[in-house]
Order: C-alpha cells, then sequence, then structure tokens
C-alpha cells in the first residue's frame, strides 16, 4: 500500500468511504498507507504519519503539524461528504503535460511543483499535498471542472509507450548497461502489488500496479544514466524513457479518478 503516492491513496480510500464502501477506520489506514491494525497490535505507518488539511485560504501560511493523526484530513472529508460530494480523483501532472488538471494556474503550477495533487469532483476544490517532514499536508485551491480521463485509452497508452520504450532501448543496447531493465520491460505481466479499498474495479488496480512497475523500471533505467558512455548516449535513453514516464503518470491519473471508471455492473454509475 505504502507504493501508492500519497494523492492515490486519498483518491481511493477517500472515495471509498465517502461511498460508504469502508468505515472511517480503514479509511484512515489506507490514507496513512499502513497495514490494517490487528487487535492489540501497534500500527504500521509505512509513508506518512500525519495528514493535515487546511480549511483556509490558499495564501494563508502553512499549518505544521506535529501530532500523529489525520483527524484534520478525516473532518475535510466528512465536510465534503455533508456536501454530496462521492468521489476524489488524483492526478500527477508534470511540466508540459497538466495531464488530470484545468487550472486556474495556481493548481496547476503547484501541482506540478509536488507532482500530484487531488479534486473534489463536481466541485472547485482540490488539494495539493506538501511535506512537512513525516507529515503531508494538504493546502486547499480553487479548481476548475476537468473532463474525466479515460481508463481504457491510459492502459492501452501505457501498454504501447511500454513497447516503443522497450524497442528503443534495446536498439540501444539496454542489456550490457541494465539487463535487469531489460528483464523487466519485457515482462509484460509484471506488476507492483497493490492494495485497494472496496469499490476499485480491478481494472483500475491493475492499471496502478503496472504503471508503479513502470515507474520504478524508468527510475532505475535513469540511475546515473543508465551508465552512459556519452552525454549524446544518455539524452537518446532519455529520450526513449519520456514518453513511457508521461504514459505512466496518465495511467495513474486515470486509475485514480472514479469519474473515468467503467460504470458498476447492474447500476450504470461510475
Amino acid at each position: 500500500m505504502s507504493l501508492l503516492p500519497a494523492s492515490a491513496r486519498v483518491a481511493w480510500w477517500g472515495t471509498a468511504w465517502l461511498r460508504g464502501r469502508i468505515g472511517p477506520d480503514e479509511c484512515l489506514d489506507g490514507v496513512l498507507g499502513r497495514t490494517p491494525q490487528k487487535a492489540g497490535s501497534e500500527p504500521a505507518v509505512h509513508d506518512a504519519d500525519v495528514h493535515d488539511a487546511d480549511a483556509h485560504d490558499a495564501d494563508v501560511a502553512h499549518v505544521v503539524v506535529t501530532e500523529g493523526s489525520a483527524e484534520p484530513l478525516l473532518l475535510e472529508l466528512g465536510a465534503l461528504r455533508g456536501a454530496g460530494v462521492t468521489a476524489l480523483a488524483a492526478a500527477f501532472p508534470a511540466t508540459g503535460d497538466p495531464v488530470g488538471l484545468r487550472g486556474p494556474a495556481a493548481l496547476t503550477a503547484e501541482a506540478i511543483d509536488q507532482g500530484e495533487a487531488v479534486l473534489a469532483l463536481g466541485t472547485d476544490r482540490a488539494w495539493v499535498p506538501y511535506r512537512v517532514g513525516r507529515a503531508v499536508e494538504w493546502v486547499p485551491y480553487p479548481a476548475n471542472r476537468r473532463p474525466p480521463p479515460d481508463l481504457g485509452e491510459a492502459d492501452r497508452e501505457l501498454r504501447g509507450a511500454l513497447l516503443a520504450a522497450a524497442d528503443a532501448l534495446a536498439a540501444l543496447d539496454v542489456a550490457s548497461w541494465r539487463p535487469e531493465v531489460a528483464d523487466e520491460l519485457h515482462d509484460l505481466r509484471a506488476g507492483a502489488p497493490v492494495a485497494a479499498p472496496a469499490g476499485t474495479p480491478q481494472r483500475a488496480v491493475d492499471v496502478v500496479g503496472r504503471a508503479l512497475h513502470l515507474r520504478a523500471v524508468v527510475e532505475m533505467a535513469l540511475l546515473d544514466d543508465g551508465g552512459a558512455l556519452s552525454v549524446g548516449e544518455a539524452a537518446r535513453r532519455r529520450a526513449a524513457l519520456e514518453p513511457l514516464e508521461r504514459a505512466v503518470r496518465r495511467a495513474l491519473t486515470a486509475a485514480c479518478s472514479p469519474d473515468g471508471w467503467p460504470p458498476e455492473p447492474g447500476t450504470g454509475k461510475r
């Protein structure tokens, strides 16, 4: 679970709680990225101890969180639930590719800087996570509504980018400098193990698993520029991996956006 970015955890477990699929304790475990607590044991926190949602305007100074609790974020989710919000979505933008966002400029710039954001679907509200020590502080920003991403299209783009990257790196003789990268790229079945709350479509879980796996492969391939012998070779390797990195972010965004999920069987609802 801790492999999931903070925004993915909030989107998945927050949506499940807003829709009444899970209770507050399970939501808290999911948001914090920790293994569900067993009776008589201490919770195993993997990624972040604290999540705090600043309930004020975005220009208010950040609140530094010192207590090991996610209650402020849960209170924010409770307010959303009371307002009729039933889903949260995550976005993973980058410079030149603000996927999942339609502005305003302040939100887009901060989300790109942090690499992620969460949107309350059907509203004009979004939050960007900031690391404060071991805490994750969620600062609110106005958000323009955006069209839903297409999970199927993102999945196909990811598979296509994977094949293109594998071919391009093979031409650059990836096996001679990173044999483990070559092996991982050619294993189309590989995927990081991902836990998900009730109500998350299996295809979304599978896409996230593949995306996280390939994100790790990209990072591995770019480590020390892959032992490149020249600046030109390093540039060619980066160019070969850039479309895959973009597809990974788009796949994560679509898989963590309930408005783009397939309808639930027998309900027609996403």
